[in-house]
């Protein structure tokens, strides 16, 4: 059982804390855009944010979730409270085996094209590089919801 509540300065560590353990980007995380899941004790479980970049586009971004908790909801109830009343598009990056999760919530992968965020054009492209060179490992997605609010419940 969990309950999704606004972040709090005192939330700041144990952000930071989730989002290293978990390894995803640990840039940009200003508490006062989370979410937060917490359990019946007021532990945190889970968080997510919409952060906004200097192009204009927003990103969902920052989803995390302890390890008890996985498959039980968190995120995906994270992800509808950040997305409900979004105007859109809103994007974001994740693992190209993740994509599935996200379709749910009307996100769709999305190609370098001249018509993506900067942000976002420049990242696939760095991951794109990186793979050429020798990285070996998972392939980087964009994807994109363009009509998220209407997308919601």
């Amino acid at each position: 059982m969990f309950e999704i509540r606004k972040a709090t300065t005192s939330d700041v560590f144990a952000i930071r804390r989730l989002i290293w353990e978990v390894g995803i980007n640990p840039l940009g995380l200003d508490w006062r855009r989370f979410l937060l899941a917490v359990d019946q004790h007021g532990k945190m479980v889970g968080c997510a944010q919409i952060k906004p970049h200097r192009d204009g586009s927003l990103e969902l971004a920052s989803v995390a979730v302890v390890s008890d908790y996985r498959h039980q909801g968190v995120a995906g109830a994270l992800i509808h409270h950040l997305l409900h009343g979004q105007p859109g598009p809103v994007y974001l990056t994740c693992r190209a085996e993740l994509s599935a999760f996200y379709n749910r919530f009307g996100f769709e992968e999305v190609q370098d094209t001249p018509d993506m965020p900067a942000y976002f054009r420049r990242l696939q492209r760095i991951f794109q590089f990186l793979v050429k060179i020798g990285l070996r490992g998972s392939r980087l997605a964009v994807m994109k919801c363009e009509r998220c609010a209407i997308l919601q419940k």
